[in-house]
């Protein structure tokens, strides 16, 4: 059975040491009273929230699934599943970084991030049923009328109700613009929904009184395409006045997927009959309203990935220590024993370290980038937000895809380190790889998400945004260039930063010749950019980590944090190399290939 220990030391390494988060919060007029303390306080019951309430429904949730009654369309979730849901809304976790004026918390962004990594380590299926929530609230409070806001916010942020994001249609997914769903308006200025919609994450289930469905779907007067979307909210049970709940809303669940992973989560087929809903900011102005929604489910399914690299990563090293398997190359090491533990071996050593890297590295970009988007929702600056909103939306594709892809690699190692075992259902471990794999086609592909960076959020505006990331890693270097113990992370980024402007302007020059060009080069692209965020994080943390070891403290987490950053340079981030090597042979290989997929 596999186990989950919450990795606090490193979240508050990241926050307090490396980020200085309560000092940059306390800048905000919301966060003014911020403190370590709270801080510290609250992700130490979050974390004992995810491994003792919903990691021990993890493999059970798996092994049950979700049923559907196919006569009442209800979804009953597995076992225990509805009880954990009680307790998070009793504990208050639902309402963490929501607004006081609908009845949260207002903690700050970059708390519920880390609370949120945990409970995706301890059970991602679970988790999705209330992550899907914050993105539906995002939504509403940025583009639902004063009457939607008052319906529904306070009750998604207490978690008494749910929320999901219907988007898919069965002959379209990522091209929205070939969505049929009809909205038909009424005379009450209400619209009546028909339509189908697949693939909808934490659709039907038993766990909370209502369920908030965000559908997209077209007005008869819409023009074709993605510019004739409209949004719209449709709830399970219609509303009454008086906030109670009416009668049955003709939106059910027809189906159930039959999925590889993270059986948990009902991602159910949903089918409008004449739903009753009200529209989401302006006619066909839908998708703009839905993308905050979206960036804010990418940084989630981000976070997904990031919380199943690092309980897989801690049972990997817990097994890697105790199996015992030949002797070390080097001489026997245990020699009390038949065999040495596998942790001697070095690729058992670099499959783990391959792990830890891209856990830690992915935790301290994503706690980064929710510090920002706290600056970009609160700062007084208006300058400062809007710098902030800029780099966050630069950084959003690479948090879903380069994370997710890690997680793809991560997971897999570790299900190697346990060799035939790791295969075995028992371990736990072959669970982790499969509930990953969804995470890299969730919210657009991976590619979808390169072709973002590349394409929109690069070449869109010639490299502005790319450059203003690339002054913050500048300043780093030149704070840190004369420092000979920081060479050996300063060197590989000042370099990639130098050879990431020539690759971007190469690209851009062929890209305007034929666009194919972009499509071609762009998934490599994003792992060199990813690789760049990564190795800036990474010189940050090895910054602190030097100093705190200078100043005599001997606490081995430091030493730790070195060794990891010197893996990761060493070992992972030469991969730019081949990359852009394999992004400048272009597009020529890959669609000159008519006979041989003929």
């Amino acid at each position: 059975m596999p186990s989950y220990t919450p990795p606090l030391r490193d979240m508050q390494f990241v926050m307090h040491e490396v980020l200085n988060i309560t000092e940059e919060l306390q800048a905000l007029p919301r966060h003014a009273d911020v403190d370590a303390e709270t801080l510290n306080a609250v992700l130490e019951e979050g974390g004992k929230f995810a491994a003792e309430v919903t990691f021990p429904l993890n493999i059970t949730g798996d092994e049950e699934g979700c049923v559907l009654d196919k006569a009442t369309h209800e979804v009953k979730t597995p076992t225990g599943f509805k009880a954990a849901y009680a307790k998070y809304v009793e504990g208050g976790w639902a309402a963490l970084s929501c607004d006081p004026q609908y009845g949260g918390q207002g903690l700050p962004l970059a708390l519920n991030q880390c609370f949120y990594e945990m409970l995706n380590s301890a059970n991602q299926a679970w988790t999705m049923y209330p992550g899907l929530s914050h993105g539906a609230y995002e939504a509403l409070v940025a583009h639902g009328t004063d009457a939607q806001k008052k319906t529904y916010l306070p009750k998604l942020t207490s978690g008494e109700w749910t929320g999901t994001m219907c988007l898919t249609e069965p002959h379209c997914g990522t091209d929205l613009g070939l969505l049929r769903t009809k909205a038909e308006p009424q005379a009450d200025g209400t619209y009546r929904l028909t339509g189908n919609k697949i693939f909808i994450s934490a659709g039907e289930h038993d766990m909370a009184a209502n369920i908030i469905h965000l559908v997209l779907a077209r007005l008869p007067d819409a023009p074709k395409g993605s510019k004739g979307i409209s949004l719209f909210v449709v709830p399970k049970f219609n509303v009454n006045a008086d906030g109670s709940l009416g009668s049955r809303n003709g939106i059910y669940c027809g189906g159930l997927e039959h999925k590889m992973g993270i059986h948990g989560n009902a991602t159910a087929q949903i089918v409008l009959e004449g739903a009753a809903g009200t529209l989401v900011g302006e006619p066909h102005k839908g998708l703009a309203a839905m993308f905050v929604m979206m960036n804010a489910a990418r940084l989630g399914v981000g976070n997904q990935s990031l919380g199943l690299t690092e309980v897989a990563f801690q049972n990997a090293l817990a097994y890697a220590k105790d199996r015992l398997q030949m002797r070390s190359l080097s001489g026997v090491k245990a020699k009390d024993k038949e065999a040495d533990p596998i942790i001697v071996h070095p690729d058992v050593r670099k499959m783990l370290m391959t792990a830890k890297a891209y856990a830690e590295g992915g935790r301290a970009l994503a706690i980064y980038c929710t510090l920002l988007l706290d600056k970009e929702h609160h700062h007084p600056d208006e300058k400062v937000r809007k710098d902030a909103g800029e780099i966050v939306a630069l950084l959003t594709p690479i948090v879903k895809a380069f994370i997710t892809d890690n997680g793809h690699i991560a997971t897999n190692a570790c299900m190697q380190v346990f060799g035939g075992h790791g295969f075995i259902k028992e371990w736990g471990m072959e669970q982790f790889v499969r509930d990953n794999r969804i995470n890299m086609i969730y919210e657009g592909t991976n590619t979808i998400q390169s072709l973002d960076l590349l394409g929109r959020k690069v070449l869109g505006n010639n490299g502005a945004t790319l450059k203003k990331f690339g002054k913050l890693v500048g300043r780093l270097v030149e704070e840190e260039g004369v420092n000979e113990k920081m060479s050996e992370f300063i060197t590989p980024i000042a370099v990639l930063g130098e050879q990431l402007t020539k690759f971007t302007t190469e690209i851009g020059f062929k890209g305007f010749q034929n666009p194919d060009e972009v499509g071609a080069a762009a998934v490599d692209y994003l792992r060199v950019a990813g690789h760049f965020v990564f190795g800036y994080m990474f010189a940050l943390m090895a910054r602190v980590a030097l100093r705190e070891i200078a100043a005599g403290n001997t606490d081995p987490f430091y030493q730790a944090k070195l060794q990891t950053a010197r893996f990761y340079f060493a070992k992972l981030f030469p991969e730019t190399a081949t990359l852009m090597r394999t992004a400048r042979a272009g597009a020529a290989p890959l669609m000159n290939t008519d006979a041989a997929l003929a």
